[in-house]
């Protein structure tokens, strides 16, 4: 065992020892974080606006902050952007982490002096996690790959401003960065296909150990290994056996993984957002990850039943259950104030408290990272219809992961016309570019040749009735799920097409 082996394991247990008391302690731990960044944040303009002088419970809180998304919270982000400060939090951001927009343009998450440190230290606690759990530190000596998007960064009236990866890249601790690849001047490369070849190349005879990033980019970084090499990741990289992923779930990726390593690795899951790191898996055999209560963070719950209810119930800590879906909503030293993310949650454990990310509370698709939203694919239909003199009776969109023939994978619409365009390919076209104009993650992906172009099944007429009155909701009151993650909906309707053809 290497010094640095060595040290990392001591380490790790002095981690997980102090991570241990405060999740023994979550009420606690949650009224500090509530109280600290009430009066931090008193003197901001959110904070006089809201009263939070007189704020001394979260009975006090939630009175007076109602849930906000970003588009209700824009007021004061557009103050922030266009340079005034104590707007949401003291002083100025560090960074505004850059993300696609569901409504109006692109969004700027703040991050702050207070809020960087817990981004950071959450993905370093999750490897730590590891390392005590299982004692294998092993890897530390390796090399280690974090697929990520570009450091480079721009500014907007003296605030620096990317995706929070490249921003998170400028954080990397010194005693990881001769482990850490690809090289500063690969990682900057901006088209996503020469950045991937450029990674090979590094990597391809390099002691990789560890690698991380979102199923769908490393599974293309492992497929173009495979295409350079005729080897198995696996026998390319012998000490590669830790996986770290976030983004979507990793499942529907596994087995293409473990064919193109050629064994299973161990993986560790992290709940990274722009608005922050909210938990990681810390147990290989416990399900779900550890919320992380005491990065500055401050959690309520709503039932998803609930949620467009007047006045939703608001939920601590404390009154959550297992197997219930919620929407999270937090509270951040980042200058987030009951805010909406739209993801929902269900937790696994209470004792510590663990949770899944069980999807959002709009509908959306996102099996590969792309977000793309109901709005966005009415949009583009929308124009479609406009542009080629079409009608569409009903659709529903999703994904293929694992299309025949070695092809990419591929948004799948299946569409009933009620007027077909006289040129389908042009309305396909159409739709396609309308989603990359819209949502910059799917264009990110089409560029990057992670996804191609979508493409339609066409469904006879009476088609979409069809599948509703087989599952039992045939009826005005039932609606059909535009946007699916998996293939429920489509398995039928391709069984209910072979019929048709028959």
């Amino acid at each position: 065992m290497s010094l640095k082996s060595f040290g990392a394991k001591i380490f790790a247990n002095n981690i997980r020892k102090k991570i241990d008391k405060w999740a023994s302690k979550p009420e606690a731990t949650q009224e500090k974080v509530f109280q600290e960044i009430i009066e931090k944040a008193k003197d901001t303009k959110f904070g006089k606006d809201h009263d939070f002088k007189n704020i001394k419970s979260y009975a006090d809180f939630s009175k007076k902050v109602p849930v906000r998304d970003y588009e209700e919270l824009r007021f004061y982000v557009d103050k922030m952007v266009a340079g005034e400060k104590d707007v949401l939090w003291p002083g100025k951001p560090l960074y505004y982490a850059k993300t696609s927009g569901t409504t109006s343009g692109a969004k700027y998450i703040p991050l702050t002096k207070d809020s960087m440190p817990s981004h950071i230290n959450a993905a370093r606690n999750a490897i730590l996690c590891y390392i005590a759990d299982t004692g294998n530190s092993k890897f530390v000596d390796g090399k280690m790959i974090f697929l990520q998007g570009s450091p480079e960064l721009e500014e907007k009236n003296g605030v620096k401003l990317g995706r929070l990866s490249g921003i998170v890249a400028h954080y990397v601790p010194s005693y990881l960065q001769k482990n850490r690849m690809p090289s500063w001047k690969t990682n900057c490369i901006e088209d996503w296909e020469t950045k991937v070849d450029a990674i090979v190349e590094e990597t391809r005879s390099e002691n990789m150990s560890v690698i991380s990033g979102i199923p769908s980019w490393v599974q293309m970084y492992f497929e173009r290994l495979q295409q350079k090499t005729d080897k198995k990741v696996g026998d390319l990289f012998p000490n590669f056996n830790l996986f770290i992923y976030g983004g979507v779930h990793y499942e529907p990726y596994r087995a293409k993984f473990e064919n193109l390593i050629g064994r299973r690795v161990d993986s560790i899951e992290l709940y990274p957002a722009s608005e922050g790191f909210f938990a990681f898996q810390d147990k290989q055999n416990e399900k779900g990850m550890l919320l992380q209560l005491d990065s500055g963070m401050f959690y309520e719950f709503i039932k998803v039943g609930d949620f467009f209810k007047e006045n939703p119930k608001r939920l601590t800590i404390g009154e959550v259950e297992t197997g219930i879906n919620y929407v999270i909503i937090v509270s951040t030293n980042a200058g987030l104030w009951a805010y909406n993310m739209g993801d929902t949650v269900q937790f696994t454990s209470l004792k510590p408290y663990r949770l899944i990310v069980s999807g959002r509370i709009k509908h959306y698709i996102s099996a590969f990272g792309e977000h793309v939203i109901g709005k966005e694919v009415e949009e583009a239909v929308l124009e479609a219809m406009d542009i080629t003199n079409s009608r569409i009776s009903e659709f529903t969109v999703a994904p293929q992961i694992i299309p025949k023939n070695d092809e990419l994978p591929y948004h799948e619409w299946f569409i009933e016309f009620e007027k077909e365009p006289e040129d389908l390919a042009k309305f396909n076209r159409i739709l396609d570019e309308s989603l990359q104009q819209q949502n910059s993650y799917y264009f990110d992906l089409i560029e990057g040749k992670i996804l191609q172009p979508l493409k339609i099944t066409k469904i006879p007429k009476g088609g979409f009735n069809q599948y509703m009155k087989s599952i039992g909701k045939l009826g005005g009151q039932f609606k059909l799920a535009r946007l699916s993650n998996d293939r429920k909906i489509a398995e039928v309707l391709e069984e209910n097409l072979r019929k048709y053809n028959k």
